[in-house]
């Protein structure tokens, strides 16, 4: 137990290593810098090395489904709702969407490691990658509110090398293709790096944020939405599944993590209030804290 919090403790270090960086250098800590790196390089080890930790089978690849399946039933009664509730179109996208695009990245899988050990890393990856395809699919698709097709969206995946990567390992994990040991350290050093960045760019990302700008009404409802609803559901949902424990663990450790930083991307494309988005991140972040050593506990008592 005190392993598992020590490693959570060091997840939350590298976050204010990034902010209190960005407080003291300011513009000359270039985030966008930081970002393309993180994206266009350090990703794709993270996904490649990620495949390679356990050979897949079937239920490797039934996590993710499960876990876009549960965004989807989720989802859709959300969308009926804030139609009828809130008039805003900016307000309605950013509590639509915003608290389904969780941090499965940055967060989920160095967290996946300190809660569930290594084998977790395989499930964190998959699910990763299936995240990536509902920010850029339904994430671009709600936030832009239709002024984006859905085959641009699909190029824009294509293109970054995260996903190439993913399939690339996906065929040498199927075929048993053997990777030598001193390339798989290589990739595990690019990947550890990739974590430590990753974590250190949403530090970059929560300086400078105000608040006092959010409404209350949004804040209340995104926050109720991510920590309440989301994770009774897929509670309630998983409890339906033949799934093992540890894998059910898994899914609602990612379905609990803060809101993705992906969501300021898309919220600042569409100019769709990207002040308010990136308050939400940072609450979320800072909220997530306190509940995630209850959620340790509960998985060490009942998912381990």
């Amino acid at each position: 137990m005190f392993e598992t919090l020590l490693s959570i403790i060091f997840v939350y270090i590298f976050i204010l290593l990034g902010y209190i960086a960005k407080r003291i250098f300011k513009e000359e800590m270039d985030s966008k810098t930081l970002t393309l790196f993180s994206v266009y390089f350090l990703q794709a080890f993270v996904t490649i090395w990620g495949f390679s930790t356990a050979n897949l089978s079937a239920e490797h690849f039934i996590v993710p489904l499960y876990y876009i399946g549960i965004i989807f039933i989720l989802l859709l009664p959300t969308i009926f709702l804030s139609k009828k509730l809130i008039k805003d179109p900016k307000e309605r996208a950013i509590v639509t969407i915003a608290g389904f695009v969780g941090n499965t990245g940055n967060i989920g899988i160095p967290l996946g490691i300190a809660l569930f050990g290594m084998e977790s890393v395989i499930y964190t990856t998959l699910i990763n990658i299936a995240n990536i395809f509902v920010v850029y699919i339904l994430g671009v698709y709600i936030y832009s509110r239709g002024s984006f097709s859905i085959k641009k969206s699909l190029l824009n995946i294509i293109k970054i090398p995260i996903m190439p990567a993913s399939i690339i390992a996906i065929i040498i994990n199927i075929n048993g293709i053997e990777i030598p040991i001193q390339i798989q350290e290589f990739f595990k050093m690019g990947a550890y790096a990739g974590i430590v960045l990753q974590l250190f760019l949403l530090g970059t990302f929560l300086y400078g944020i105000k608040l006092t700008n959010i409404k209350k009404s949004i804040f209340i409802t995104v926050m109720s939405q991510k920590f309440i609803l989301i994770p009774l559901a897929t509670l309630f949902i998983l409890s339906f599944t033949n799934l093992s424990l540890f894998v059910q663990g898994i899914i609602l450790m990612e379905m609990m993590v803060p809101i993705a930083v992906a969501n300021i991307n898309l919220a600042s494309l569409y100019n769709c209030k990207p002040q308010d988005v990136t308050t939400l991140i940072l609450l979320s972040t800072l909220i997530f804290i306190p509940i995630l050593f209850f959620l340790s506990e509960i998985i060490s008592k009942f998912y381990l």
